[in-house]
């Protein structure tokens, strides 16, 4: 090996293998590699590869990464290690995650509170008989949240005064899951009757309270999963039955009113065909501190004020606001000869007192205006042919 790296001692090994004696260590790489071309090969050629070699080094030396200038202890090519690189990334070309806006309707706040201005009386049929109403408070935990549940798996598609009749026939009775298994259909069917689909309900009630008594020891389940695989119970009374028997808010507990009036008012991105829509919609933006009381809410304003036919849109405060104000309500005018309708600010009043019958005959007595008299259509043919006659 004829490199000037692996010399050794004080002497220089040439190409032909003689020992120059007397030489000393190169004191340069330059002077090494100068000293090892001259002795292997002397002429103009090896005159060549020394000036390269010597511009090769000047330049290895300049450079910033090159070597120093005294390089006596340069360590070998597979010693030197490498170089760690730090990368470092602009603060400005960090892409920051994209907000999206929220979508909500406009002016829902304030159509909320008007609705609770209307709902102030707590007076709809939905606030003295709901299913919050129909249990009985002096049983065990357990049966209360049974009777919660029975009440509303037989408020579907009825009214709450008969749900709150059959739920009454049924506490006489023992509203239990015992009782209700060691209860003939029958009988069942009379207690229950005349609930909307009572036969089918008979059939749901025995069905669950077997279920409850084998895989739930009576009590039911606490979770909206474990409601709706029961015969009869549906989303709406799933999370109705968390919110009042377990005192969990879980959702939205939407049924036809808050469906129609959700939509009537604008509430949705696009309008929905079903409740369970509804709720889905309704969840995306509504606050959740607020869906606790979202059903009884509306539900007792669709069942005094936004009725699902003929809605009283004059007398509701959300009337000026309600994208569909005015479009569902009756267009007839009065007759003439027949006394002017109160104005809207009265029969509000009207509509939130009891006695509402006595107060329709004052409010007409206090006008100047006699309280008329239904007439049958034959009658009015019998006295217009008696005028004609006469």
């Amino acid at each position: 090996m004829n490199s000037p790296y692996f010399s050794h001692g004080r002497s220089v090994v040439t190409r032909s293998g003689q020992r120059a004696a007397g030489s000393r260590p190169a004191g340069s790489m330059r002077s090494k590699l100068t000293n090892s071309l001259r002795t292997a090969a002397p002429g103009p050629s090896a005159a060549l590869k020394v000036e390269a070699e010597e511009a090769r080094v000047s330049e290895h030396r300049a450079s910033p990464g090159g070597c120093h200038e005294h390089t006596d202890n340069l360590p070998l090519p597979s010693q030197s290690r490498r170089r760690q690189m730090k990368v470092e990334y602009d603060k400005d070309e960090v892409v920051s995650p994209v907000k999206t806006e929220q979508w909500e309707p406009l002016d829902w706040r304030k159509q909320l509170g008007l609705i609770h201005e209307m709902r102030s009386g707590r007076d709809a049929p939905v606030d003295n008989m709901g299913a919050e109403k129909c249990y009985d408070t002096e049983a065990p935990a357990h049966v209360k949240r049974f009777q919660v549940l029975v009440s509303l798996m037989l408020s579907s598609q009825t009214k709450d005064q008969v749900t709150a009749a059959a739920m009454q026939k049924l506490r006489a009775h023992g509203c239990t899951v015992e009782n209700i298994l060691n209860t003939d259909d029958e009988t069942l069917g009379k207690l229950i009757y005349p609930v909307g689909f009572w036969r089918n309900k008979v059939k749901y009630l025995k069905l669950t309270s077997a279920m409850l008594r084998n895989e739930f020891g009576g009590d039911i389940p606490n979770s909206v999963e474990g409601l709706v695989h029961l015969p009869g119970v549906g989303p709406k009374m799933a999370h109705l039955a968390m919110s009042i028997a377990w005192d969990q808010v879980s959702g939205i507990g939407v049924d036809t009113h808050v469906h129609r009036i959700s939509n009537r008012l604008g509430w949705l991105r696009k309008p929905t065909k079903s409740p369970e829509e509804t709720r889905k919609a309704l969840e995306e933006w509504l606050p959740r501190e607020l869906w606790r009381e979202t059903n009884w809410l509306l539900v007792g304003f669709g069942q005094q004020v936004c009725l699902p036919v003929n809605p009283l849109c004059s007398v509701c405060l959300n009337q000026h606001s309600c994208p569909s104000a005015h479009k569902n309500s009756p267009t007839k005018r009065p007759k003439a000869g027949l006394p002017r309708s109160p104005s809207p600010v009265s029969t509000w009043k009207i509509k939130t007192e009891p006695g509402n019958k006595s107060a329709v005959k004052d409010e007409m007595t206090n006008e100047g205006g006699a309280v008329p008299t239904p007439v049958s259509p034959t009658k009015q043919r019998r006295r217009r042919k008696t005028k004609v006659n006469g």
